[in-house]
Order: C-alpha cells, then sequence, then structure tokens
C-alpha cells in the first residue's frame, strides 16, 4: 500500500466522476422531465474536509444535472464540468488552467467514459461495481461502493496520505 501512499501524497486536485462515484449510479425520472438523484453525505463532508487542507476538488460529468450542479454549489465545487461527453478535453483544460502536472492529480471514475483520464491521472481510483475493463486500469479500487461513502473514503486517504487528516478533524476532537 506503500505506492498508493506515495501516489496520494502527491495530489493537489481530486476530480470525480457522478453517476457511480457520488451517487449510486441510479437515476429516477420524474414526470416534469427532470432527474432525481441520491447524494450521501459523508461523501459530502468528505469532500469538505479534503478541500479544508488545500487539495482542490473538481467533476467532470457527461451528464448535466441541475440536481448535481446544486449538490456541487453546496460543497462549494469550484471546478465543475458537466455535459462533458470528451472527459479527456475537460481534463485538460482543468489541468492547464490549475497548471497541474498529470502526477498532481487524482480522478476518481467507474466506466468506460472515465477511462482516458483515468489512465492519464498520477492518481486512478475506482468502485467495487465497476466493470472488470475499469479495475484492470486503476491504482486502487475503493472497499465502499458509488453513492455509498467511496468519496469519503479516499478523501481519507489522501489527507492520511498528507498527514492532514488529525489536523482537519482536530475541531471535531475538541
Amino acid at each position: 500500500m506503500s505506492l498508493m501512499n506515495d501516489k496520494a501524497k502527491n495530489i493537489r486536485l481530486l476530480i470525480l466522476d457522478v453517476d457511480g462515484i457520488l451517487t449510486t449510479g441510479i437515476v429516477y425520472y420524474i414526470s416534469n422531465g427532470s432527474d432525481m438523484r441520491g447524494f450521501n453525505l459523508h461523501d459530502g463532508l468528505g469532500i469538505k474536509l479534503l478541500q479544508k487542507t488545500g487539495v482542490k476538488v473538481a467533476v467532470i460529468s457527461a451528464k448535466n444535472s441541475e440536481a448535481v450542479a446544486r449538490r456541487l454549489a453546496e460543497l462549494k465545487v469550484e471546478h465543475i464540468y458537466l455535459g462533458q461527453e470528451e472527459k479527456l478535453e475537460a481534463y485538460q483544460a482543468l489541468k492547464q488552467k490549475l497548471a497541474l502536472s498529470d502526477e498532481q492529480i487524482a480522478y476518481m471514475g467507474d466506466d468506460l467514459p472515465d477511462l482516458p483520464v483515468l489512465k492519464r491521472v498520477g492518481f486512478s481510483i475506482t468502485v467495487p461495481q465497476a466493470p472488470a475493463i475499469i479495475q484492470q486500469h486503476v491504482d486502487l479500487t475503493t472497499k465502499n461502493k458509488g453513492g455509498k461513502g467511496a468519496v469519503r473514503e479516499i478523501c481519507e486517504f489522501i489527507m492520511q496520505a498528507q498527514d492532514s487528516y488529525q489536523t482537519v478533524i482536530q475541531s471535531y476532537l475538541a
């Protein structure tokens, strides 16, 4: 696991996919034409804690959803790329905008549209329900499923590798 810790130590940006990562991957369509997704509150707090340590969080998703945009705004995620069919283009733009190298970026995705980015970043992560082809091309598969705490798991993993976890949770322990 030390190789994973070494990769996580360098991370300055965590990029997340939405469906299957921040959610279970199930989308409910409502009769008025909108959609509905559920988000895990533990994942949300993990994102907030990671941001407190100075690691930026971004989202790149093929879908464009008002529910997703609202949740990301609540979490104060600055870099949001929704409706991105070609995720690699959004990744390259974000990398350039933040002046980061591939080694400083982690990406968490779960399906074929994520594969080009997963193969490029310094630390690639997926969830247990991802297809085998995805799991074969990542550095780490989480224990928790997408929408069920997988993002929190990775946020804590990065903070622990960077020795910032105890500092960021100190206010809760006081």
